[in-house]
């Protein structure tokens, strides 16, 4: 089926399998790596993406769902330098093996966007989604308060 729609501000059209998931046209077809598979049943918040500034699970998403729709990866995040909250994290060390890094950081991006200062509860229930078996979640949700305006 033919879709059209935006991925980081860059206007698409194609024809995808009415099955194929969001995350395998990012990675697969548009080659938009940064966005993670951890458990494909969207549980884990590793392929967390921004669909019309809303956090989603892209391994839930069939790619048809899209058609319209603006959608921003982690790659969106890195237009002329590090965004804000990629700095924090690294500031904060809230990076320990990486995996759930661009799931944590689409998550907050999201919640920053509809509301950029939030509660540290706030914080907590927007990323409660994203595991994360390194950092323990302090270090996140800190680089998260201190990117907040």
């Amino acid at each position: 089926m033919q879709i059209e729609f935006t991925v980081n501000g860059q206007m698409y059209n194609l024809t995808v399998s009415p099955t194929l998931r969001l995350i395998d046209l990012l990675r697969e077809e548009l080659g938009l790596t940064g966005t993670k598979e951890g458990c494909g049943e969207g549980e884990c918040g590793s392929c967390t993406v921004i669909m019309n500034g809303k956090a989603v699970n892209s391994c839930l998403v069939l790619a048809p769902q899209i058609r319209g729709q603006e959608i921003l990866t982690i790659e969106a995040l890195e237009k002329d330098g590090l965004d804000k909250l990629q700095e924090s994290f690294i500031k904060n060390s809230a990076v320990q093996c990486g995996f759930c890094t661009p799931g944590m950081l689409m998550s907050a991006k999201a919640l920053l966007m509809k509301n950029p200062t939030p509660s540290e509860e706030e914080i907590k229930t927007a990323i409660a989604g994203n595991l994360c078996r390194c950092t323990g979640y302090n270090k996140i949700v800190q680089a998260i308060k201190d990117a907040a305006e």
